[in-house]
């Protein structure tokens, strides 16, 4: 079966444009480098919760949407190598995403999935 990189971040409103240009160019990358399926989502129905909530995962201010992105990989070694040649790739260099999102409050995690109908 394969395995699935998950992440969720909080994105400010007025940069959303921007993170979707940057995500069709990371998405590109990982996609290029073996990746199944590079997914981002936009929320649309994830209302701040009592005690947990995606907003307040990402501790998402009033003016920030969050994203819930997930990549898909043939097995835990097929990501393990693709994610070491996509942080080494030069295109990714630098700081661009710090403008756009704050990546100290993005969670991620590998998965292994256990159920796919």
């Amino acid at each position: 079966m394969s395995y699935v990189d998950g992440f969720v971040v909080a994105v400010p409103q007025k940069n959303i444009e921007a993170y979707k240009a940057f995500s069709a160019t990371t998405g590109a990358i990982w996609k290029s480098y073996g990746a199944k399926e590079y997914v981002e989502c936009i929320a649309d129905d994830v209302p701040y919760g009592e005690l947990t909530s995606f907003p307040r995962a990402v501790q998402a201010a009033d003016d920030e949407v969050v994203v819930f992105s997930w990549i898909v990989y043939g097995s835990r070694q097929e990501r393990d190598d693709i994610m070491a040649k996509v942080m080494a790739d030069p295109r990714l260099e630098g700081d661009e995403w710090k403008s756009i999102f704050d990546g100290k409050r993005m969670i991620f995690g590998g998965f292994v999935p256990f159920l796919q109908l």
